[in-house]
């Protein structure tokens, strides 16, 4: 049967089978052969995030003289790019860390949080005051920005002042993703500028007066904004 979406109909059975009791997975995995390829690669993955190993099956005696073949290289791995894991937002207390859970949850989008990967706010064990990554498998991007449109933080990362000079991290002010795209610089004041707007990278902030503003786009949640370029101290 031909998929016309292979990437959503994999969220979907990779969502399926992460409801499943682990009895229900090692039995579904008795019958992997019967699978379609992209309920194997997502079978996979379930077992590999609940360290579950396939029951080992009795393999047929080779014949005399005659030696095992070679084992063959994992089924994933033509699905390692999709799986491969970039990171969404950052969350700085468990209140934001549960709002983008539910996000997540509704829209069917896998997550890992924090280096221990853990696939629910109750799993945690990093401190969430010092940030924890929120990541999710690449294949989950395009689904990825509409749920987080909805994401409302409601604690702001810890700030530090930046001496002139310094290069301080642009952070998307809505999910603190440095996944920012500088836009343009808007010069309110004297269109004489020698900084035009569409610039390819954007002008060391701490160079340019305050009339002028800088227009940012961010790529993880697609939220649009304008500040002045300096790092304020709360």
């Amino acid at each position: 049967m031909q998929v016309h979406d292979p990437a959503g109909e994999f969220l979907r059975v990779a969502e399926h089978y992460r409801q499943m009791s682990d009895a229900e997975i090692q039995i579904l995995a008795r019958q992997r052969s019967e699978l379609t390829d992209l309920a194997q690669q997502a079978l996979a993955m379930e077992m590999s995030n609940r360290g579950l190993k396939p029951e080992p099956k009795e393999p047929p005696a080779p014949p005399v003289h005659e030696a095992p073949p070679h084992p063959s290289a994992p089924e994933d791995s033509d699905y390692k790019e999709e799986r491969e894991l970039v990171e969404l937002c950052t969350v700085w207390s468990l209140r934001d860390a549960l709002q983008v859970q539910r996000l997540l949850d509704v829209a069917g989008i896998p997550f890992y949080m924090g280096p221990e990967k853990a696939t629910g706010v109750d799993q945690v064990t990093s401190s969430f005051p010092n940030g924890v990554s929120v990541r999710i498998m690449r294949v989950g991007i395009p689904w990825a920005g509409p749920a987080m449109r909805d994401y409302e933080p409601q604690d702001e990362p810890p700030r530090t002042h930046v001496e002139e000079g310094d290069a301080a991290p642009v952070r998307c002010p809505k999910c603190h993703s440095e996944e920012v795209i500088f836009e343009q610089l808007v010069n309110s004041e004297d269109d004489s500028s020698e900084l035009s707007n569409g610039d390819s990278e954007p002008p060391n902030r701490n160079s340019v007066q305050s009339q002028n503003r800088f227009e940012w786009t961010c790529d993880s949640c697609g939220f649009h904004w304008q500040d002045d370029g300096l790092a304020k101290e709360e």
